[in-house]
C-alpha cells in the first residue's frame, strides 16, 4: 500500500472522529498503568481500542523467565508433554491477565478487543501488527530502565525505542511513575481519592 493511500486512510479515520488505538502490553504493572493513563488522558468518545500483546513463542525463554537448565529434560515424550503443558498454562495466564488489563476500558465503556500473537521478537512484531491492524496510534508503557538516575539525557527502553523509530503511526510512551513514598501508583491513586472524599 502506498504511503499516500495510508495517509488518506489515516486522515479519513481522524476526520470521522473514530480512531483505532492500539495499546501494546506485556502484562506488567507498567502496561496496566499505560492502559489506565490512556483511559484518563488520551482516549476520547468514538475511539476503539485493540489491546495488543506479543507473547514469546516459547514460555521457557520469556523476558522474565530467564534461561532454563536444559539438563532437566528426561526424554522426548515427557519433554514434549511438559512443554505443551507449560504452553497451555501460559496461554491461560496470558488470556486471564489480558482480560484484567481491559478492566479500565470496560469500566469507561470504551469499545475494545484483545489481540494476542506469538513471536520471538516482540519489538518487531509490535510494529508489524500495528501496521497490519491499521491503527491510528499506539500507546505503550515504559519501565524506565533506559534512563539513568540523575541523568538529564533519558533513553527509552529497547522495545519502546524500537517502536518509536519503526512503527508507521504515532507512538505514545507512558512512563511508569516513581513514587517517593514507596506506595504503588494504584494504591496512591486510591489513597488520594479517599483523602479528597
Amino acid at each position: 500500500m502506498s504511503v499516500l493511500v495510508q495517509m488518506m486512510m489515516h486522515q479519513s479515520s481522524l476526520q470521522s472522529g473514530q480512531r483505532k488505538i492500539a495499546i501494546a502490553v506485556d502484562l506488567s504493572d507498567e502496561s496496566a498503568y499505560a492502559v489506565q493513563w490512556a483511559v484518563a488522558n488520551y482516549l476520547r468518545p468514538g475511539d476503539s481500542v485493540i489491546l495488543l500483546h506479543v507473547r514469546p513463542t516459547s514460555v521457557l525463554y520469556g523476558a522474565d523467565w530467564g534461561l532454563v537448565d536444559q539438563s532437566l529434560h528426561i526424554d522426548d515424550d515427557t519433554d514434549e508433554e511438559s512443554q505443551q503443558k507449560l504452553e497451555d498454562d501460559f496461554d491461560a495466564f496470558t488470556s486471564s491477565k489480558s482480560l484484567d488489563l481491559c478492566n479500565p476500558l470496560a469500566e469507561a465503556k470504551i469499545p475494545h478487543r484483545i489481540h494476542i500473537v506469538k513471536d520471538h521478537d516482540m519489538k518487531e512484531r509490535v510494529c508489524l501488527e500495528v501496521e497490519r491492524l491499521g491503527v491510528d496510534a499506539v500507546i505503550m508503557g515504559s519501565r524506565g530502565f533506559g534512563a539513568s538516575k540523575g541523568s538529564t539525557k533519558a533513553r527509552l527502553g529497547s522495545v519502546s525505542d524500537y517502536c518509536v523509530h519503526h512503527c508507521d503511526c504515532p507512538v505514545v510512551v507512558v512512563r511508569y511513575p516513581e513514587d517517593k513514598d514507596g506506595i504503588a501508583p494504584s494504591e496512591n491513586t486510591e489513597a488520594s481519592a479517599r483523602e479528597a472524599a
